[in-house]
C-alpha cells in the first residue's frame, strides 16, 4: 500500500476540465483587446432605454 500522496497542486491538474477552444478564444482576446477603451468608445453611440417603448438594448458590458 505504499502509494504516493497526491499534494494540492497535483490533485488540481488531475480534476481541471479540458478548456474548449472557446475558453481559449475568450482568454486570449481578454489579453488582446482593451475592453474598457471599447466600451468607452462605443457608449456614446449605444442606444439608450426609449420612453416610447420597444425592445430595450442589451447591456453594453455583456
Amino acid at each position: 500500500m505504499g502509494g504516493k500522496q497526491l499534494g494540492f497542486g497535483d490533485y488540481e491538474q488531475t480534476t481541471t476540465k479540458k478548456r474548449t477552444k472557446r475558453e481559449k478564444f475568450l482568454a486570449e482576446m481578454e489579453k488582446v483587446v482593451p475592453w474598457k477603451a471599447l466600451i468607452d468608445l462605443i457608449e456614446p453611440h449605444y442606444p439608450r432605454i426609449s420612453t416610447k417603448g420597444g425592445r430595450p438594448p442589451y447591456p453594453l458590458a455583456t
